[in-house]
């Protein structure tokens, strides 16, 4: 099946490259890509996005394991359906990104945030990583295909 093959493929690449950032980058250290446009950075974001609730990190943790859980068990009903391909595509995704940020909480209790955008107005500043992408996108494609 596509859908779990490209959920694998995401949290393993993801993983890798989590690995590779802690392994190879100083926290703090700025590296410019595409002329300067993405800055590759480490950052240990030990709250949820944005950093809401780093002083409450086991709750943070709580709500991430139950959530992912609770979409999970969506995820298999929604698998079994005929149809509802974009669902399926969002949930995929979506899932992909909550794995990964999920597994760094529990594992090493933060989540390894390392892309921004040298864009202006302080949005220089919020630090990504391609969990996170996964998630905002199949959350908006989720929300799509559910109502279709």
């Amino acid at each position: 099946m596509y859908y779990l093959a490209v959920l694998a493929g995401i949290v393993g690449f993801e993983l890798k490259l989590k690995n590779k950032i802690e392994e190879s980058q100083t926290e703090g250290q700025t590296e410019n890509k595409c002329g300067g446009f993405l800055l590759i950075r480490k950052y240990h974001n030990r709250g949820a996005f944005l950093n809401t609730g780093q002083n409450r990190p086991k709750l943070i943790t709580a709500v991430s394991v139950l959530l992912t859980a609770v979409l999970t068990v969506f995820y298999i009903l929604t698998l079994g359906m005929a149809g509802k391909r974009l669902l399926k595509w969002g949930l995929t995704l979506l899932l992909g990104g909550a794995y990964s940020n999920t597994y760094d909480r529990l594992v090493r209790k933060y989540v390894v945030d390392y892309v921004s955008f040298n864009l202006p107005f302080g949005f220089r500043k919020v630090i990504f990583n391609i969990g996170d992408f996964c998630i905002m996108i199949g959350a908006l494609l989720s929300a799509i295909g559910y109502s279709k």
